[in-house]
């Protein structure tokens, strides 16, 4: 097989790393592929910390949705929808007196400009994914530094237009038999063509049976749940650390447009 598409097809999330830290090299070939990702009008509008401190790891490790993993991964790198750095450098040129002088209008980001970053944070988040599938390191992705905003702006020294997205954990895997790889919906419930086609209901069993038959074919589903969506509807979407997220991305969204309480 293609070797690029071995490495996307077999990548698995890797919660449990051996004690070692990551090599230099490879830290280094990670961060560049990040770098190398495709970024909207080449403004690159992420930034990515690189957690070093061990009290932070632990601090995280509580505030992601307390998973202990997090404080024991040998790397750990948050990534930053960044719109600050290009405001700074508006401002220290003074672009936006220039834009006046032209007749040109003035304005500070707003709710498309976050969704730009976004998508090019994500981007870089997932180069570095591969990258590091690539060199035999294991990643898992965290998306509960979504959550707690305050509390996360607080210990990063968050400026208003620079926002948490997802963090990762990166480490050399633990084990060398890797679990089977997780199920995902066939494909005819994911390609839509030329419109988008909604589920009907005889479709929601044949939808879910890759992960039925993986997961619950015991019947193993959170407490009342009867099938899986129940399970996702119970275990997930309506759980607490779903409606923080939720109430923390708002904050952010208000902070972002100025508008906070």
């Amino acid at each position: 097989m293609n070797p690029t598409l071995d490495v996307l097809y077999q990548r698995r999330s890797v919660r449990s790393y051996r004690d070692e830290p990551l090599a230099a090299e490879h830290r280094e070939a990670i961060l560049q592929a990040a770098f190398r990702a495709p970024t909207a009008g080449n403004m690159m509008l992420y930034s990515i910390i690189e957690v070093e401190d061990q009290v932070l790891k632990d601090r995280l490790a509580e505030t992601c949705d307390h998973q202990p993993f997090i404080a024991r991964a040998p790397w750990v790198l948050v990534f930053l929808a960044d719109y600050q750095r290009w405001m700074d450098a508006f401002a220290y040129t003074a672009a936006p007196q220039r834009a006046a002088e032209l007749g040109l209008p003035q304005r500070a980001p707003q709710e498309g400009d976050l969704l730009l970053a976004m998508s090019d944070t994500i981007i870089a988040a997932q180069n570095a994914v591969v990258a590091a599938e690539s060199l035999g390191v294991g990643s898992c992705y965290i998306g509960d530094i979504l959550e707690q905003y305050e509390v996360h702006r607080q210990l990063f020294n968050l400026p208003r237009y620079a926002l948490p997205v997802c963090m990762l954990c990166f480490g050399y895997p633990k084990r060398e038999d890797p679990p089977a790889l997780s199920p995902r919906f066939p494909a005819e419930y994911i390609l839509h063509r030329d419109q988008y086609h909604r589920l009907e209901p005889q479709d929601v069993q044949a939808m879910t049976a890759p992960i039925e038959e993986r997961y619950h074919a015991n019947g193993n589903y959170i407490a009342g749940a009867q099938n899986l969506p129940q399970h996702v509807y119970l275990r997930k979407f309506t759980a607490d650390f779903s409606v923080e997220m939720s109430r923390s991305a708002r904050a952010m969204l208000r902070a972002w447009c100025g508008e906070e309480e």
